[in-house]
């Protein structure tokens, strides 16, 4: 399925995270431009912050900062495809990532976690709030030319104290996201094609499926060929909509995995999705190769996430 897109900004260095403000703006993180950026609907760019690393994913907290996941960075390379140019990150830093927030009204930057019971994170990647206020983020791992570490999932209390690591071992664990009743914590493992299911028994403590179970959590969907998977956001079905790396698109999975399609996009590099616009409507996906924010008009409405205050 091929869908109607319109271009909303262009001149974004490798865009990820956005989050739809109900003022109408979409904030984007930029991994290779480091920072957090404000994209209003005329499609004028706004800086909000400069931040070191690579910025990789945010969400909106009850304090009204934005909370970034950093992976430390990433190297890029201009890649000829066609007749055009795009740009393509090609390895990551060995510079270890963090957790960090920014305050929207002047852009102060004040870094929250950097380790795990004293080992340093490897590439934080994207994250969500939960109804209480904690947030769980992915940690991608690292990966060189000869190594790749695992992942995990970590959960941070709403009160800012000690993470807890709800989830490992992954494998390249990327976009998560919860259930509107926030009993299902989905995440996308990229390198693997495979999205899995972890079922909550309180904040930040899943009840591990057994084994063959590699890491507790239930296989929802297994893709195959070029469906790489990134980040993702859910609509008010509760289906999980996953942006997809060379086979450039959304895939829209249902919770049981039966249901699967692919909306192609006009880009290798399809990163993430959310919902905003009147009743969550408009899916706003980042072009990461291409440097572009793009809108669709979406057949579900988005659900709705917590703290962004989106009037029925």
């Amino acid at each position: 399925m091929t869908a109607r897109l319109q271009i909303v900004a262009e001149g974004l260095r490798f865009p990820e995270g956005p989050v739809a403000l109900p003022d109408g703006r979409i904030l984007v993180v930029e991994i290779e431009g480091q920072a957090l950026t404000a994209v209003s609907p005329d499609g004028k760019l706004e800086v909000i912050a400069d931040l070191d690393g690579g910025p990789n994913g945010a969400a909106v907290g009850p304090d009204g900062w934005v909370y970034v996941c950093n992976s430390g960075g990433w190297l890029y390379t201009n890649e000829t495809l066609g007749t055009g140019t795009i740009r393509r990150n090609t390895a990551q830093s060995p510079r270890r990532g963090w957790i960090e927030r920014v305050r929207l009204a002047d852009g102060a930057v004040e870094r929250l976690h950097e380790a795990y019971q004293g080992a340093p994170l490897g590439s934080p990647n994207d994250i969500v709030f939960d109804d209480h206020g904690g947030y769980y983020f992915t940690d991608h791992g690292k990966r060189s030319a000869t190594a790749l570490e695992y992942g995990s999932v970590y959960y941070s209390p709403p009160d800012g104290s000690g993470l807890i690591r709800c989830a490992h071992p992954m494998i390249t664990p990327n976009g998560l996201g919860l259930s509107r009743d926030g009993k299902t914590l989905y995440v996308a493992e990229t390198v693997t094609r495979r999205l899995w299911a972890f079922d909550l028994v309180e904040p930040g403590r899943i009840v591990p499926e057994p084994w063959p179970s590699s890491n507790g959590g239930r296989l929802v969907a297994g893709l195959t060929d070029n469906n790489l998977l990134d980040s993702l956001a859910l609509d008010s079905q509760g289906h999980i909509c996953v942006a997809c790396l060379f086979n450039g698109g959304i895939w829209v999975i249902s919770p049981d995995g039966v249901e699967r399609r692919h909306t192609a996009l006009p880009d290798l590099m399809t990163t993430n999705i959310c919902f905003g616009g009147e009743g969550l409507r408009s899916a706003y996906v980042t072009l990461s190769s291409t440097g572009r924010l793009g809108r669709l008009d979406w057949d579900q409405a988005g659900q709705p996430l917590p703290f962004l205050n989106y009037q029925p």
